[in-house]
């Protein structure tokens, strides 16, 4: 249990769902955990959760939209605990809307939070992880950011764009020992899925081999392995977590 020691890892949207399963289990294997959101009280709860259990983690609100609010993360992370080594860029939002019935400001505020956050995560982090002498960047992007579907036409776009800019960013920083994946969940049991429509739910589990849904700990195991040094030659690629949905 300890494949991560060594490591500082800065997890957005960290708070609850998958972001807090990947504070949990990263903390579990060795890793120093700076949880960034905008949710507090959750936050500072999960922190205690942690720090109860022997980790070894700290809490900082966090805009992932604005750039301001990266830096101060970015630098509290290093006063903390020395450095950063990595970072799960998993904060994000869905809306149900189709191409005729979204709006601008609907589309603006998907992209910001799902698009631009994660590019601002990646350029603001990277020359922390360089002081550090490398480092590790998972971003959470989704199966509908491979695959279409009716009446997401902003999360679509906004997930599809998570998944080439993590492409395009690993062949930029290949040389300079900084690693950058993509993970890709289908449907997960998480607080915010569960508030979907039952019908919804039952569509997704009979299009999924698996036949059910995935649990948060399944997409942050996924991303221990590409932040941990097991995944030392593995950048610029997807790692499709879905119960075998897109397969068929």
């Amino acid at each position: 249990m300890a494949r991560l020691d060594g490591k500082v890892v800065l997890v957005t949207g960290g708070a609850s769902g998958i972001g807090a399963a990947h504070a949990q289990v990263f903390a579990a294997e060795g890793a120093k955990i700076m949880v960034g959101d905008l949710q507090q009280e959750k936050g500072r709860e999960l922190v205690a959760n942690i720090d109860k259990a022997g980790g070894e983690a700290d809490f900082m609100l966090l805009d992932v939209a604005n750039e301001a609010s990266w830096q101060a993360i970015v630098a509290a992370t290093v006063s903390r605990f020395g450095k950063l080594t990595s970072l799960v860029n998993n904060a994000g939002i869905g809306r149900s809307k189709d191409t005729e019935s979204e709006t601008v400001e609907g589309w603006n505020k998907v992209c910001a939070v799902n698009q631009t956050g994660v590019w601002l995560g990646m350029k603001v982090a990277i020359p922390a992880m360089r002081d550090a002498g490398g480092g590790a960047i998972v971003n959470i992007s989704s199966v509908y950011g491979i695959i279409g579907s009716v009446g997401m036409i902003a999360y679509h776009a906004s997930k599809g764009a998570v998944r080439l800019m993590t492409k395009a960013a690993a062949l930029e920083y290949a040389t300079q020992n900084i690693r950058i994946n993509s993970v890709h969940p289908g449907i997960i049991a998480t607080p915010l899925a569960m508030t979907l429509p039952e019908e919804y739910i039952n569509d997704i589990k009979g299009k999924t081999p698996m036949g059910r849904l995935g649990q948060p700990e399944e997409i942050a195991r996924g991303s221990l392995f590409l932040i941990s040094d097991d995944a030392s030659f593995v950048t610029g690629t997807e790692l499709v977590v879905d119960g075998g949905w897109t397969a068929q």
